[in-house]
């Protein structure tokens, strides 16, 4: 089926194909045409263009007039866990009481308080659940998606969530990727002996997860109070064996080794970077594995950002992602992620835009098909009402902008 998408005022986010990341200055670019018209066939962009330079096609199935919005790639959103059981406003109030996030986990909340209600939920209800999360971001225009485990530290449990983020796949038009992170805690049955759980992970949970093909990648939270350099290498190299490449959290808490490790596995990402050093820029520079920050833990948990200015000057691409949890992020707003990454971390709007959409599939080894507007990508793409300009869009933080919105070339009616 052709479709046309004709009155676009501008029309941002695009490249002639074979981008596959940006890096330092090369982010400053978010080429945008206006006056535009672009056309997909059978859920592929095959081509756009300005009026004045060439008129629309006529021969097509469908049109649909963008009535002079802005229409921009969805965005790729890297690193999430929106596969929970419930809420956690009680640790909220802790917060604003003064209680930090490790303090909140060593007194068995956090992540063990995921897992404890997890444990008690039907894979039935937790995908009703989880289908309220997808469409809240499909709706704010996330159109490639990163989903998480590790909320169930314990084999069933897992494979339970990775399940559901399987349904998910199958049930929308969303693009998932799968990541098993078994080693997010120690599950409460392991207390105290921290290395036979890793071992559990590894003899136990990786063949299981392997077995049923649930998981792209496999992930570690290696930083201050959890896992540590070695015990990451060990299970990522076990990832490996089974075809999933790593991911990290790191670096989050205190400089704890991440992205060293990171780098040592050639990880797909390390993810936080909160407490990201000058040394660790140094080290990633020339390297394949994507910087991704998440300014909306740093937001909700009053951390410092990471420190995206300093890695883009250094040369780094870099991706932004809105960590979608129940503990410390409970936003899919990927809108609101690129204000953040503009006023906190002080990136130029095309820089935001390019680190949540380009770089953000980088970040999950989807750049190919996903992440701009591009001949032969996948026709992902949001229109927004009509607006003054695409600085508009993180500049007016809270106002919602966007219209319609298209994945696989389809319209979403949510």
């Amino acid at each position: 089926m052709k479709l046309l998408v004709k009155n676009i005022a501008t029309l941002a986010g695009i490249d002639g194909g074979g981008v596959l990341k940006k890096c330092g200055s090369e982010m400053a670019q978010f080429d945008a045409i206006h006056d535009a018209w672009m056309l997909v066939e059978d859920g592929i962009i095959t081509e756009f263009d300005t009026v004045a330079h060439r008129p629309a096609p006529t021969d097509v199935d469908r049109t649909v007039d963008a009535g002079g919005g802005t229409v921009m790639p969805s965005w790729c959103d890297s690193h999430t866990h929106i596969v929970y059981a419930g809420s956690r406003e009680r640790e909220f109030v802790d917060k604003i009481n003064g209680l930090s996030y490790a303090e909140i986990a060593r007194r068995g909340g956090g992540i063990l308080n995921s897992a404890d209600r997890l444990h008690e939920m039907s894979e039935q209800q937790l995908y009703d659940q989880a289908m309220e999360r997808v469409r809240e971001v499909i709706a704010k225009g996330t159109g490639a998606i990163e989903i998480k485990s590790g909320y169930g530290l314990n084999t069933q449990d897992e494979l339970k969530m990775l399940r559901v983020i399987a349904r998910i796949q199958e049930s929308t038009r969303l693009r998932v990727v799968s990541t098993f992170l078994g080693a997010h805690a120690v599950g409460r049955e392991y207390a105290g002996r921290q290395g036979d759980y890793v071992n559990h992970i590894i003899n136990d949970m990786l063949p299981a997860v392997a077995a049923e093909g649930l998981a792209n990648f496999v992930d570690v939270f290696c930083d201050e109070g959890f896992f540590t350099p070695e015990e990451t290498s060990r299970i990522l190299e076990a990832g490996l064996k089974y075809g999933m490449r790593g991911k990290i959290h790191g670096q989050e808490l205190a400089p704890s080794g991440g992205v060293e490790v990171a780098l040592k596995h050639n990880a797909l990402s390390v993810d936080h970077l909160e407490s990201m050093t000058d040394d660790d820029i140094a080290m990633m520079r020339g390297r394949d594995t994507m910087p991704t920050a998440l300014p909306g833990t740093s937001f909700f948990l009053n951390m410092p950002f990471a420190p995206a200015r300093k890695m883009i000057t250094a040369g780094l691409p870099v991706a932004i992602a809105s960590d979608y949890n129940p503990g410390s992020t409970p936003s899919g707003d990927m809108k609101f992620v690129v204000s953040l990454a503009c006023i906190k971390m002080r990136l130029q709007p095309a820089e935001a835009f390019n680190a949540a959409t380009i770089n953000g599939a980088a970040a999950m080894a989807l750049s190919n098909d996903y992440g701009s507007i591009a001949p032969g990508k996948v026709a992902n793409f949001f229109i927004t009402r009509p607006i003054p300009s695409i600085d508009f869009i993180p500049y007016a933080y809270t106002t919602p902008i966007i219209d319609r919105t298209f994945l696989a070339g389809e319209e979403q009616f949510l």
